[in-house]
């Protein structure tokens, strides 16, 4: 009995242990994994998953373009495919597209050849929309364990993630002023922001979108891609970096 009983005891420990590796926002078993970035200038990166859909991407370009700034797009693959104008819109109006997979499956417990085709298929989609710029990989709910950043780092593709999910939290997701709100409170230089627009159960979303711009930029806060917040990072890290005497 005490046998059996220490044999789940561990078990448990190794199955909690590789949840909360699936979901860590901070650290995965290999490649690249970007969350934030360190900066002392006050740039943000606001980025929209899934998608695109007609209509709701219109209202959320719409917005972007009343107040002049960019945004980063992480796509679906599937969704690329059936609303290819859609895409194709976001990419004319300057925005950054990034990978979300093609099938928005999660990227865990799966064959490595489901995994490549998701992100080949995807990326290819991507560049068939008109994008031209380095194509980052966003995992569907974040979650990734041993095969995917392995892939990643084979195909020489970053993932990137978020320090700022408002809507994880459904007292905060429900209410746009809620999301604005929190966003203001817990953004630092550098911070990658999460948000979901793209369905009509993301209202309060698409609502909160015009308020994060505006409550930010009075704060003094700048809005950019995520490559351009990564390659500010690496010329402050160059800029501060000494040799050593």
């Amino acid at each position: 009995m005490r046998k059996l009983l220490f044999t789940i005891l561990i078990l448990s420990a190794i199955l909690f242990g590789l949840w909360k590796l699936s979901n860590s926002r901070t650290f995965q078993v290999t490649g690249e994994l970007i969350s934030r970035v360190e900066l002392s200038d006050s740039l943000v990166a606001l980025t929209f998953d899934d998608g695109p859909t007609p209509g709701y991407t219109d209202e959320v370009l719409n917005v972007l373009n009343r107040y002049a700034i960019p945004a980063t797009f992480f796509l679906t693959g599937r969704e690329i495919e059936s609303n290819r104008a859609e895409a194709e819109k976001i990419i004319k109006a300057g925005h950054q597209v990034g990978n979300h997979s093609f099938s928005h499956s999660q990227m865990i417990l799966k064959r490595p050849e489901f995994i490549i085709n998701e992100i080949e298929r995807t990326n290819y989609a991507i560049r068939q929309a008109g994008f031209d710029g380095e194509i980052y990989f966003r995992p569907p709910y974040g979650k990734k364990l041993f095969m995917l950043p392995v892939i990643l780092k084979n195909m020489e593709q970053t993932s990137v993630i978020w320090d700022i999910e408002p809507e994880l939290f459904a007292d905060v997701g429900s209410s746009a002023e809620a999301i604005a709100g929190h966003i203001e409170e817990n953004v630092t230089p550098g911070s990658i922001i999460l948000l979901h627009v793209m369905y009509p159960s993301r209202e309060e979303s698409r609502l909160a979108v015009p308020m994060i711009i505006e409550n930010l930029q009075r704060q003094g806060y700048r809005f950019v891609t995520v490559s351009e917040l990564i390659q500010r990072g690496l010329e402050e890290e160059k800029m501060f970096s000494f040799p050593n005497r």
